[in-house]
């Protein structure tokens, strides 16, 4: 089943001469519980079509659905509230917020629409990331690797149609970046949780089953490895 479509997106920046073509006809379908990485070089357009799929940018033109909704029908608060519901974005830095304990950061987008967390689907989240005794922790007090997975359950726990994952272990050690990818692996099995990782690291991009190389605003390659 198609999750995510993308029809001659394109992003225009500026105007006149400083006009700046980020994306220029991108066409993408991903299906659900896929595991797709996207390389290309700084510059080269891969976090503006992150950006553009998490609705925090509009497209200049073209279009963009994810799981059935139009995202250009939808009026900035509109937006904020489909990302928050159905799309899970998880970034190099984890944005974490401080005076709330790891417990209250990952239930945060479920407190802002009033729901109250299905418990069983909790623990599973928190057990799978390994970070159960931290809940009551605040965020500086874990390491690196630690605030990099309460980001990702936070970004799991409303159960996204897709889950954006811009460059997570830029700002991690070896040993960090390969267990954030062990779980994000793990996410994509046990919870069958459609990813779409943008990273510059060949061999974080070796670990997902599809490859996508974008370069001057185009996909230049589209290769499935499984």
């Amino acid at each position: 089943m198609e999750i995510l479509k993308c029809e001659g997106v394109k992003k225009v920046y500026g105007s006149g001469e400083n006009q700046v073509t980020a994306l220029n006809g991108i066409d993408l379908s991903v299906s659900r519980g896929e595991f797709v990485a996207i390389v290309g070089a700084s510059g080269s357009g891969k976090s503006t079509l992150l950006h553009i799929l998490g609705s925090v940018e509009r497209p200049t033109e073209g279009k963009v659905m994810i799981d059935g909704t139009d995202l250009s029908r939808l009026n900035q608060t509109e937006a904020a509230i489909f990302r928050r519901r159905k799309v899970g974005l998880i970034y190099q830095f984890y944005n974490l917020i401080p005076t709330l304990t790891v417990r209250k950061n990952i239930l945060m987008p479920l407190t802002l629409d009033r729901k109250k967390p299905n418990q069983e689907y909790f623990e599973k989240v928190v057990n799978s990331l390994g970070i159960a005794e931290k809940l009551d922790a605040l965020p500086n007090q874990l390491s690196g690797g630690q605030q990099q997975r309460a980001a990702i359950a936070r970004s799991l726990i409303c159960r996204p149609a897709l889950l954006l994952a811009d460059e997570p272990t830029g700002n991690l050690d070896q040993k960090n970046s390969r267990e954030i990818i062990d779980m994000l692996k793990l996410s994509n099995r046990n919870l069958d949780q459609t990813i779409l990782l943008i990273t510059h690291d060949e061999k974080v991009a070796l670990e997902a089953e599809r490859i996508i190389t974008v370069e001057d605003g185009r996909i230049i390659s589209d290769q499935r490895r499984r």
